[in-house]
């Protein structure tokens, strides 16, 4: 046993003689105790108590303020490296729904691995292509047999869906929350969408608009916080593929 000691008129407890074995240990591997947080706070208090309550130890509010430090860095790398995987995932994920919607040969085809294959890529509820034309097509059979997939509608008609009426900038893609899906372009599905992704298409000149909606029954699938690029790509692609059919 040591015999106590004084140290700044407090009386210091005595102490057994650390283990040999214990302390060439540590010796050998100091790393194992700088490396192990709950350790070092450890000695870090055992310290400050024998100092007394009248010190203050600025080194180990230093160190204190640096392990915060630490750990908020590390917490944005988390998030970084999460947001790179994320936006990763995103891209691939586009890139297999373009090439599944560029296969088919024929039109009737493309729109139904639209709504079916592409959809399932890209983890949506519905996709749905609304095109604007000045003809009657109420008696065409072909567009009725596409009405899981295709809508038609008046001239204008996608303007004053994106824009809901108001006088605001039209973009190519619109990301938003909404209550209920439009009857008149989800059809029997539009009771529970409540979310989607409106790209607007340019199908070159002399042509209407067309537009392309994908909806989902989570609300916070599409939000208008979300990035667009990856969608303003699809959109891009998509309207060239169109215009192959259309011309």
């Amino acid at each position: 046993m040591v015999a106590p000691t004084t140290r700044n008129g407090i009386t210091m407890s005595s102490t057994l003689k650390i283990d040999d074995s214990l302390r060439e240990k540590i010796i050998s591997q100091p790393d194992v105790i700088l490396e192990d947080r709950d350790l070092m706070r450890a000695l870090i208090a055992a310290n400050e108590k024998t100092m007394g309550g009248n010190i203050v130890d600025l080194r180990g509010i230093a160190m204190e303020r640096l392990e915060a430090r630490l750990d908020r860095l590390e917490d944005t790398h988390r998030s970084v490296i999460a947001a790179a995987y994320e936006n990763l995932a995103g891209t691939n994920q586009v890139h297999r729904a373009i090439l599944r919607m560029l296969d088919p040969v024929e039109f009737e085809s493309f729109l139904h691995d639209l709504g079916g294959e592409v959809a399932n890529i890209l983890r949506v509820d519905a996709i749905r292509l609304v095109l604007e034309t000045k003809e009657d097509t109420s008696e065409d059979s072909a567009i009725q047999s596409l009405g899981d997939v295709l809508a038609v509608a008046e001239p204008g008609f996608i303007d004053d869906y994106l824009t809901g009426g108001r006088n605001v900038p039209l973009r190519q893609v619109t990301l938003r929350q909404i209550q209920t899906g439009a009857e008149n372009i989800y059809g029997e599905s539009a009771d529970w969408i409540r979310s989607e992704a409106c790209l607007k298409l340019d199908f070159g000149a002399g042509r209407l608009p067309g537009l392309l909606v994908m909806g989902a029954e989570d609300p916070h699938h599409f939000t208008p916080q979300q990035g667009t690029d990856l969608l303003a790509f699809f959109a891009g692609v998509f309207e060239r593929a169109m215009r192959r059919w259309l011309s």
